[in-house]
């Protein structure tokens, strides 16, 4: 219980105390006894009840999310503010009001008893291109709680109805929304520009606010709708890229693969030919081995042909335009110093 209270508690008792008095007045006049004790109680609980009656109407508490106003009725003129804590006024002569220095906050929503408004209040706008953006805002803001932005408030919007949230909230807020979504293509605001245009209506609301005395602390914007027929068309647009998009991939999927196979078709030609060059180039060096062999031994040739003959063959007959024919005999005893050609080794690839 505030001081406030207390004091209108020990008024009434005070009240209570003055019947009582009144009470024993009356029981004692009917018995003819002297009243003077009941004379007395009463006048105590009048006064006591009196009193705490105008102090009670005088404190003044002042909550820690309050400033009080207090106009002067003999002057005329508002005095300084009062700020949270217990003052002293005077009843009848200083007349006080009560602002909220804590967040408020204002709604404009097309869901009904979701707004300040019943039914739909939610902020009709037209995009640079001509579409029709509707959008629901609640603007959370706070009175600046120095002396003279109070009393400034307090002469500009006390005698509205409604008074600072209907004459400058919400129509401040309507207009600097119309205006930024103007100058957006409504295409943007359907997509990534939308965080943009949020940006552009806090900066502009929060001067507008601070030229005003009050303190904007967010903005926040839901339910941001379009016309069916601009809606439809950008959903088509977003399918027919996101078709081009898989087009796009799968034609890149199939040149990878095929680069692949072309890649694979090329190393594996590559090492074919290189295949084919290593055994030319042995093929090339036994030939070379047995050049040098017939030089050295000319009846080489002689003798490998007749070691090719069965066993039981001991004359062969050629061709009539041949201009010798050899008898295995005189090859079967060679020279002493005859040496069969060497066998070559494997020279190894890219030697």
């Amino acid at each position: 219980m505030d001081m406030g209270g207390i004091f209108q508690l020990i008024s009434v008792a005070g009240f209570a105390l003055a019947a009582v008095g009144i009470a024993l007045v009356v029981s004692s006049a009917s018995r003819e006894r002297p009243v003077r004790g009941g004379l007395f109680i009463t006048l105590i609980g009048a006064v006591l009840g009196i009193l705490f009656m105008v102090i009670s109407w005088g404190v003044l508490v002042i909550g820690p999310t309050q400033v009080a106003v207090v106009f002067n009725s003999l002057t005329g003129r508002l005095e300084t503010p009062r700020q949270s804590g217990i003052s002293i006024v005077i009843p009848g002569v200083q007349v006080v009001t009560f602002y909220p220095i804590s967040q408020q906050e204002y709604t404009m929503s097309g869901v009904g008893n979701e707004g300040a408004r019943e039914g739909n209040d939610a902020v009709e706008a037209r995009s640079i291109d001509g579409q029709e953006v509707t959008m629901d805002v609640t603007i959370l803001f706070r009175i600046k709680s120095d002396a003279d932005n109070v009393n400034r408030i307090h002469l500009d919007w006390s005698d509205l109805a409604g008074s600072y949230r209907e004459g400058l909230i919400r129509p401040v807020t309507r207009s600097v929304i119309r205006d930024v979504v103007s100058t957006f293509q409504a295409e943007e605001i359907y997509g990534a520009g939308r965080g943009d245009m949020q940006i552009q209506i806090e900066d502009l609301l929060r001067v507008e606010f601070e030229e005003r005395g009050f303190q904007l602390d967010n903005v926040l914007i839901r339910n941001v709708t379009f016309s069916l027929q601009f809606t439809e068309a950008i959903e088509r647009k977003q399918i027919e890229e996101q078709e081009l998009q898989r087009s796009r991939t799968e034609a890149e999927r199939v040149r990878t693969e095929a680069g692949g196979r072309a890649d694979a078709a090329i190393e594996a030609a590559r090492g074919e030919a290189e295949a084919i060059l290593v055994r030319a180039q042995a093929e090339a060096e036994a030939l070379r081995l047995v050049s040098q062999q017939i030089a050295a031994n000319p009846n080489l040739l002689q003798y490998i042909y007749i070691s090719t003959l069965a066993d039981n063959v001991s004359l062969a007959l050629i061709p009539s335009n041949t201009p010798f024919l050899f008898d295995s005999s005189t090859f079967t005893q060679l020279a002493p110093d005859f040496a069969p050609p060497a066998i070559p080794t494997a020279t190894p690839a890219g030697n």
